[in-house]
């Protein structure tokens, strides 16, 4: 599969929505992937299929405050010296790359960093959704290390753990970006394409083009029950947003949580009162106090006119939305793999309540 310029609008899309309200501003991760387009490079995204089992591929992603990725631009070398470092840690040349997460704007990021490294992509991923914390990457819940990992950030300095659990790279990775600007360029060690299908999200990119296709398809201010029925999922309200609240989060790993929130709309046909809460994503939706859809299914809160999705730190108090939850990636809710759903239901982040979603799936 290629990635063309055409296919850009869709790809922003459906990562956007696959952001669950977090994972960053896509904008600019598009316009650098549109400037690679016009300058001729080829963006190549591979299934797992068509490459030989002992394929090495190198997870990347950005990691840090998202908010600074806009104003501090990367320079186009900090994936390349990521990369660089890991494969130098692990004597394993990268073959190609693929996302730690496919919602927001780690969902373009990586074939980007493809350009630079000229390398092809995978059709795949490490999360199927937007995840603010490493620990809930797949490789953690099918019980793989996530070290060695590699940092790069925008000045040049470059950071390799070699060895410890998600929560001690958690922690690492906190504590560099600071001196860093805020973000950085993240490399894990590469993962054979063999093992990366039992491991990882398999066929996310094209879910994310086509989930954008199906939601840019229906033009401005989409039908409800159509957008329902393009995404295979189910909106949850129609309605103005009449309250938002935001708070200090839980502490983890010694340090401040992200911030936490509630998001409120007043559906416009029943009256009732759907709330959201939030992290770094919406985690939950209430329907007058019950609970009706929660994490890892994915809640995304679109503009009522235009269909955009909007992140949980731009929602505002009397903006027209559409509250749409979108199923998780059957990876997540496998029957033989209960222990994989704890690592993104609503108690990893500190909420005492079961998940409910889509179509009664658990």
């Amino acid at each position: 599969m290629r990635i063309d310029p055409p296919d850009v609008p869709a790809l922003e899309r459906g990562v956007a929505v696959l952001g669950s309200g977090g994972g960053g501003d896509t904008r600019t991760a598009t316009t650098l992937l549109r400037r690679h387009l016009a300058a001729g490079a080829e963006v190549v995204v591979h299934s797992l299929g068509e490459l030989p089992p002992e394929t090495p591929v190198v997870p990347v992603g950005v990691v840090g405050a998202t908010a600074v990725f806009a104003e501090k631009l990367p320079g186009g070398h900090e994936f390349v010296a990521a990369v660089a470092a890991i494969e130098r840690w692990t004597g394993t040349r990268a073959e190609a790359v693929v996302s730690i997460e496919i919602g927001g704007l780690n969902g373009v990021m990586p074939l980007v960093a493809a350009c630079d490294l000229g390398l092809p992509a995978v059709d795949a991923d490490l999360s199927g959704r937007g995840v603010p914390r490493l620990d809930q990457l797949s490789l953690s819940a099918c019980g793989r290390p996530v070290t060695p990992a590699a940092l790069a950030e925008p000045s040049g300095q470059v950071l390799v753990q070699g060895t410890g659990g998600p929560a001690d790279l958690e922690r690492t990775v906190r504590a560099f970006l600071p001196s860093g600007g805020g973000w950085a360029a993240l490399a894990l060690a590469p993962i054979p394409v063999g093992e990366l299908a039992r491991c990882s999200v398999v066929a996310s990119v094209s879910a994310a083009l086509r989930l954008g296709r199906q939601i840019l398809a229906l033009g401005e201010s989409p039908d409800p029950a159509r957008l329902a029925e393009a995404t295979g999922g189910r909106v949850l309200a129609l309605g103005r947003v009449v309250e938002v609240v935001r708070r200090p989060g839980p502490r983890r790993h010694g340090r401040a949580g992200f911030s936490r929130g509630g998001v409120t709309v007043a559906d416009h046909a029943s009256g009732a009162l759907v709330r959201l809460e939030m992290e770094n994503e919406y985690l939950l939706a209430q329907r007058d106090g019950r609970v009706v859809a929660s994490t890892p299914d994915v809640l995304a809160v679109l503009d009522r006119r235009t269909g955009v999705p909007i992140a949980g730190d731009a929602v505002r108090v009397g903006m027209e939305v559409m509250v749409l939850q979108v199923a998780i990636s059957a990876f997540w809710t496998e029957p033989g793999e209960p222990g994989r759903i704890a690592v993104l239901s609503p108690r990893a982040y500190g909420i005492d309540t079961d998940p409910v979603l889509l179509g009664g799936r658990r």
